[in-house]
């Protein structure tokens, strides 16, 4: 018998990952606040969301997530959300045309903002304080102050990430997302690399697709799909204050919704079966994921799987797997058996960033490139192998010209990590190396689709 749910009903569960707030009634005080602002999100975005999302589990969609590692208060700009948004649109565009599949396009962005940490504690120069857990919770500096969690910081956050949204939807319906502008989509950094040139290529014939079109009468002014595109925001729901705080009932429906986002997923570290964050996330109707990495058991899958999407309804449950290059391929298939045999529908997702992080020699935290293609690789085989369809990828990155993760065909190298590396957690993929990402993943797609026999017509690159 399933037992009965309530937005607050995970605070009588074992829970990881959270602060510990020293001020209890100011942390009450936060939350009172943000329970009487407005949804981030709408109910019937999430649905639509899950219906899309539905398509990627039987195939006929893919789905692309990004964006940064976690979002900073420091760090927030227009030109910021801007460069981002571009850089995902460029991925989009060479997945959709380049392997003929529509495109889910989600956003690391409007709430990524808590971090999980591998120890509560970090001890600089004999020093011991609390870990940087995210803007949302605490401040990066290293001083006794800093380090605190404040709760008023969940309102900022709240503040930040309305304002990030209000600009995206901009962005994704305002004619941003033109198709006829694809070549103003390129990054002076981009244009100017290998991956740059790839692109051109590509927009170009994009522009003969469109030329064509327009001389059937199919234009921006009539099609609309041309013009604009659907975007959804995602994060993790790892501060569960916060997010029971913007839970809301939908007035349509009457079902409960996490309106701090269109879709919220569960970390590697907080999916334990009896744990808050998985009893938090069985009651909202969100499309929710959960990273899985290679210590999670097949038997233990299904048991999560049953817990967060009972009704076994496609596009509910999306399944991240983080397992690093080296475990990809003799981690991932036991796994996909184990759903597959049991007939499971949910989308299969690749994170090939999480696995793949490395202390390099001069003292950064960083991520090989190579490693990267070669998880994205692994995976693909895997699905290839056991007959199953490698759905998505979902990596951090930002539009910024960063260098926090070596390789690619800009050859960062350890000696030139510190030029721009600017992360406030995680190291992450520039917009060069995520364009080139998106090469490898569309050349993957197209193979696998090919090898299904799915018709290799061209999709609607904006409107999906």
């Amino acid at each position: 018998m399933v037992q009965s749910w309530t937005p607050t009903s995970w605070r009588g569960k074992p829970i990881q990952q959270v602060p510990v707030y020293p001020d209890a009634k100011a942390l009450e005080s936060a939350e009172g606040t943000l329970r009487q602002y407005p949804p981030l999100v709408f109910a019937g975005e999430a649905r639509s969301l899950k219906a899309s999302l539905g398509r990627v589990a039987k195939g006929e969609a893919f789905l692309l997530q990004g964006g940064d590692c976690a979002e900073a208060f420091g760090e927030f700009h227009a030109n910021t959300i801007r460069d981002t948004f571009k850089v995902l649109l460029q991925m989009a565009v060479v997945l959709t045309f380049g392997a003929a599949c529509p495109v889910v396009k989600v956003g690391r962005m409007a709430g990524q903002f808590a971090k999980p940490r591998s120890a509560p504690t970090e001890v600089i120069g004999g020093k011991e304080l609390p870990s940087y857990r995210g803007d949302i919770i605490n401040a990066i500096e290293f001083e006794d102050g800093a380090r605190a969690p404040d709760p008023q910081r969940m309102v900022r956050a709240y503040n930040q990430s309305a304002a990030t949204l209000n600009l995206l939807r901009a962005f994704a319906q305002g004619g941003f997302a033109d198709l006829h502008k694809v070549h103003q989509w390129n990054l002076q950094f981009v244009a100017g690399s290998p991956q740059g040139a790839r692109y051109e290529q590509l927009s170009t014939r994009i522009d003969e697709t469109l030329a064509f079109m327009a001389a059937c009468g199919l234009t921006s002014e009539t099609v609309a799909q041309l013009r604009e595109t659907d975007f959804y925001t995602s994060h993790e729901a790892l501060l569960l204050p916060y997010e029971e705080a913007l839970t809301r009932v939908d007035s349509l429906t009457g079902q409960w919704y996490d309106c701090s986002a269109h879709m919220l997923w569960i970390g590697d570290r907080t999916r334990q079966p009896d744990g808050a964050h998985v009893e938090f996330l069985r009651g909202v109707k969100n499309p929710i994921g959960m990273k899985v990495g290679p210590s999670l058991k097949p038997d233990e899958l299904i048991r999560l799987i049953d817990a967060l999407n009972p009704e076994n309804e496609p596009g509910r449950l999306t399944l991240i797997s983080r397992m690093g290059a080296e475990k990809v391929e003799s981690g991932l298939p036991p796994l996909l058996r184990a759903v597959k045999r049991e007939g499971r529908a949910v989308v299969w997702s690749c994170d090939p960033m999480h696995g793949n992080t490395v202390k390099s020699s001069s003292g950064y935290k960083t991520r090989p490139f190579e490693r990267i293609l070669s998880e994205v690789r692994g995976f693909f085989a895997a699905h290839a192998a056991e007959g199953t369809y490698a759905g998505g990828v979902h990596v951090e990155m930002t539009g910024k010209d960063v260098t926090e993760c070596t390789g690619g065909a800009q050859a960062i190298s350890d000696a030139t990590l510190a030029d721009r590396y600017h992360t406030y957690c995680d190291p992450r993929l520039n917009g060069a190396q995520a364009l080139e990402l998106a090469f490898l993943v569309a050349e993957q797609l197209k193979a696998e689709r090919e090898a299904r026999g799915v018709p290799q017509k061209v999709a609607a690159v904006a409107g999906e």
